[in-house]
């Protein structure tokens, strides 16, 4: 069993969201993925498996402190880095395709850089009045300054507050603690010029409550795209978002749109591999 580490839409050295994707662990149960997980203690952590689907290139379980999720952004992209690097060639030499608990998940393979298409919203519409309360309490944000409050589920059941601007999303003070499962994705966007579009923040609790904030997060940036795209405030080709600055991370998201897709990507970096690992 072996251990890689990698930098998920990094800008720099050490800059992105780091992933650990575990392989060979085809003798772990739920359990012991999970308490694996925690101990490490990142966001999520991915166990690369054989796929049992047809079309699909490799399998992936994705895990974050509080249990398994059928699909994740940055997971995605370094679970598809860390399967390449160690030898995996996919059916298609420009394309992966990982098999997940949300489907099979396109990721277009670009040197360091990888994108995956962004899978179909399972939940949208707006928040009702006690989720919207409580997501604007979670997140530490003026409801004054909140213009949209969404659902935007992809996997994880993120609740999004499309905020007046990028200057309030950076000025968000989330609580110490709220219920589990809390999700909360932020957007808002720069003035014309900026380097970038838009600014986004996600906050989600652990397994005891604690609420935290995820460098860069790939499945909150997709369900941002589309439905910005959706409400007319992005269209194709695309733009380029931040993420992370709080958290003293500086991610950068490149997202594509198209008539038939939108993708999000980013620098993809392995930054150790294949560490043994002893369980």
């Amino acid at each position: 069993m072996q251990l890689d580490l990698v930098d998920v839409f990094a800008s720099g050295a050490l800059s992105g969201n780091p992933l650990a994707v575990v392989r060979g662990g085809h003798s772990l149960d739920s359990a012991q993925m999970l308490a694996l997980t925690r101990w490490l203690g990142f966001s999520e952590t991915t166990f690369l498996l054989p796929p049992t689907e047809a079309g699909a290139d490799y399998r992936v379980r994705i895990f974050y402190p509080a249990g398994e999720l059928p699909f994740a952004g940055h997971p995605t992209l370094g679970s598809a880095a860390a399967w390449l690097a160690a030898g995996g060639v996919p059916a298609d030499p420009a394309v992966a395709v990982q098999q997940c608990g949300a489907g099979l998940i396109p990721v277009r393979i670009s040197a360091d850089s990888f994108a995956f298409r962004a899978p179909p919203l399972v939940r949208s519409g707006p928040l009702n009045p006690a989720e919207r309360a409580a997501a604007v309490r979670a997140a530490g944000v003026d409801d004054a300054d909140v213009i949209a409050a969404v659902h935007a589920a992809n996997g994880p059941g993120w609740h999004l507050l499309h905020l007046t601007s990028a200057a309030a999303v950076l000025a968000a003070q989330p609580v110490a603690r709220a219920p589990v499962p809390t999700e909360v994705g932020l957007v808002g966007a720069w003035p014309a010029g900026h380097a970038q579009q838009f600014e986004v923040r996600a906050f989600f609790t652990d397994a005891q409550g604690r609420v935290a904030e995820d460098p860069v997060t790939g499945s909150l940036n997709a369900a941002v795209a589309q439905y910005l795209q959706a409400q007319g405030h992005a269209a194709a080709p695309g733009y380029s978002a931040a993420q992370g600055r709080s958290t003293g991370a500086d991610g950068q998201i490149a997202v594509s749109i198209a008539d038939d897709a939108i993708w999000i990507g980013g620098r993809t970096r392995i930054i150790a591999r294949g560490a043994e690992l002893v369980l």
